[in-house]
């Protein structure tokens, strides 16, 4: 009589019998499917992290229970019954099958494991995620963008920019957290409750109201209302003239700080008045900047030099023309030399009319990063801005920027995850700390930021891009290629379609993106076509758009000791001198001193 199998062997025997490997792998490869759908659509929807959380904890729970189902019950012709007891000799025919039979439900019981570990995972994720998460921080607040109540819907400029400039001088109390203006003014016209907004905000009280306007006369009304119980703690009314609004806007700050119990280490800050008809301009200019179109740009111009007109040192204005002049240079409205040239000579006009006015000294670092190539001087020039402004997000994400060319990654990721816990609706913000994941090689957490920007602004520009070269530092050039065919951009698109063609050994397609990309965008694309060159494996050619990047003063320059499509062409003996030419070699880099202390 042969010998009985051990009672472990005929148990695994019986697992397969009962077809309960199966049902492990075919579960946990759909759980696993279907928490990457979750994951996916959680930021796009706007759906709360909780989602993702729910779901696999869910998948993870479920699990026995269809495993003790499969082991119990069978389906049959004549329905489901419960599973009959093995006939004898039948585990040991199982047992002594060959190999061959047996290893394919032990890979896919491994198969499900595997999938049902990572659903564990998201779990864990999660909870630690909600663990971490500070609750608000008291004394914090958002300001919510004002109610136009004028019978112009045109005066809406007005309402804004009275809301804004309220946020921007409670911003100066660096013993307050307010939300920045870009999430901040996201929920403008969202039918979404104080509560909710809060929370996505992470604040713990919001300040909301309405302006009228109406020839002179101004009505500003103003409510403080507590999260969490959603009550008013303080409402008032201000019926005054244009040239009152600065005394108006200075009371309300006293009075949101006294309401939040906020003791001031300092004087509290106070607006500068000015001309209230170049005021008004000056609200009207910075909206119509921020159209980011070419009309909205010009048109922009020409109110602010009205109101510059009207009051030559109104250093807010100069500021505004700075940024609008900065922001062409990237738009494609005017040359870099141009562009830069002007917002180098807007920015010094607003510090000689107030030499503390700290985004008109950031907009100079931008100039002496992006087009100077001086970085010591864009050091000089942030280290100044965050002293005056220390919690001013646009100027730490500047910083950031600084830092990632003079190759600090892990700093710079620092200051990038700060500015997206302070302003947790900014697109921009997540495309930005997605290049600096990017750059550090964290390809996961880089696509996680990627689509975290595209949720909340879908089509924008670069971050699908982005995903796609992310997907190449995975190797997964096809899933790169899929990602970068849904990019708005054209030259975005071709940029990435030549290096995920490369990378699929599709040359034909790869050069025929490449050559559209050099036709259409030589000038504006210098850098990013030298990158390319070095991911295909074209050394010379890459040196070669390199120092056209060089020639043309390409601002993608500050990024070269980062990019990471660069790694093919290090060891190349051109390398070491290029960076040295062009002020970014290691020991270079390493002389420059610059740390930034953030306020939490």
């Amino acid at each position: 009589m042969p010998d009985r199998p051990p009672a472990y062997r005929r148990f695994f025997a019986e697992l397969r019998r009962r077809r309960v490997f199966r049902v492990m792998g075919l579960y946990g490869a759909a759980a696993f499917a279907l928490l990457q759908i979750v994951d996916l659509l959680v930021p796009v929807l706007g759906l709360s992290d909780s989602v993702t959380q729910g779901v696999a904890l869910l998948l993870v729970v479920g699990a026995p229970v269809a495993i003790l189902l499969e082991w119990a019950f069978e389906l049959t012709p004549e329905g489901v019954r419960r599973t009959v007891p093995a006939a004898p000799g039948e585990l040991t025919e199982i047992i002594s099958a060959p190999a061959s039979k047996r290893w394919p439900s032990g890979l896919l019981a491994l198969a499900g494991m595997t999938a049902l570990l990572v659903a564990a995972w998201f779990v864990g994720r999660q909870s630690l995620s909600m663990a971490v998460t500070d609750p608000p921080a008291a004394p914090s607040l958002a300001v919510l963008p004002f109610v136009n109540m004028s019978s112009d819907p045109e005066q809406e400029y007005f309402s804004d920019g009275i809301s804004e400039e309220l946020l921007n001088l409670l911003t100066l109390i660096p013993e307050l957290r307010v939300a920045s203006r870009t999430s901040a003014f996201s929920f403008k016209g969202r039918d979404l409750e104080v509560p909710e907004i809060a929370r996505r905000l992470n604040v713990a009280h919001v300040l909301g109201g309405s302006v009228r306007k109406a020839g002179n006369e101004v009505r500003i009304t103003v409510q403080l209302v507590h999260a969490e119980s959603d009550t008013n703690l303080w409402s008032e009314t201000w019926e005054r003239t244009l040239e009152d609004v600065f005394a108006v806007q200075d009371e309300i700050a006293a009075k949101v700080a006294d309401r939040l119990e906020v003791t001031l280490l300092g004087a509290a800050p106070r607006v500068i008045p000015t001309n209230p008809e170049a005021y008004a301009l000056f609200l009207q200019g910075r909206q119509l900047g921020r159209q980011r179109t070419s009309g909205g740009f010009q048109r922009a111009i020409e109110v602010l030099e009205q109101a510059l007109a009207i009051e030559p040192d109104y250093a807010p204005a100069w500021g505004e023309l700075a940024r609008v002049y900065a922001t062409q240079a990237g738009s494609g409205d005017r040359s870099y030399d141009e562009a830069f040239g002007l917002a180098r000579e807007a920015a010094n006009r607003a510090l000689t009319s107030d030499p503390g006015y700290a985004p008109a000294i950031s907009y100079l670092g931008l100039v002496a990063m992006a087009h100077d190539r001086d970085l010591s001087a864009a050091a000089r020039y942030y280290a100044q801005a965050l002293t005056l402004s220390p919690t001013d997000t646009e100027i730490i994400g500047d910083a950031a920027t600084l830092l990632q060319s003079l190759g600090r990654l892990e700093e710079a990721v620092a200051l990038k995850e700060y500015v997206v816990a302070r302003d947790p609706v900014n697109p921009r913000a997540y495309h930005n700390l997605g290049n600096a994941y990017r750059w550090a090689g964290r390809w996961n957490e880089s696509i996680s930021s990627y689509r975290t920007a595209l949720g909340l602004s879908p089509g924008y520009i670069g971050a699908q891009t982005g995903i796609g070269q992310a997907l190449l530092g995975r190797a997964e050039p096809e899933a790169a290629l899929r990602a970068i065919e849904l990019e708005a951009s054209t030259p975005w698109r071709l940029i990435g379609s030549a290096m995920a063609y490369a990378a699929l050994s599709r040359q034909a397609e790869s050069d025929a993106a490449l050559s559209e990309l050099i036709e259409g965008w030589e000038r504006d694309a210098a850098y990013n076509i030298a990158y390319v060159m070095a991911f295909r494996g074209q050394v010379d050619d890459a040196f070669e758009w390199l120092n056209k990047a060089v020639e043309y003063n390409d601002p993608g320059l500050s990024e070269v000791v980062v990019e990471n499509s660069f790694a093919g062409i290090h060891a190349d003996p051109r390398w070491l001198p290029f960076l040295q030419e062009i002020g970014k070699a290691p020991a270079q880099l390493a002389g420059i001193e610059f740390r930034v202390a953030l306020l939490m």
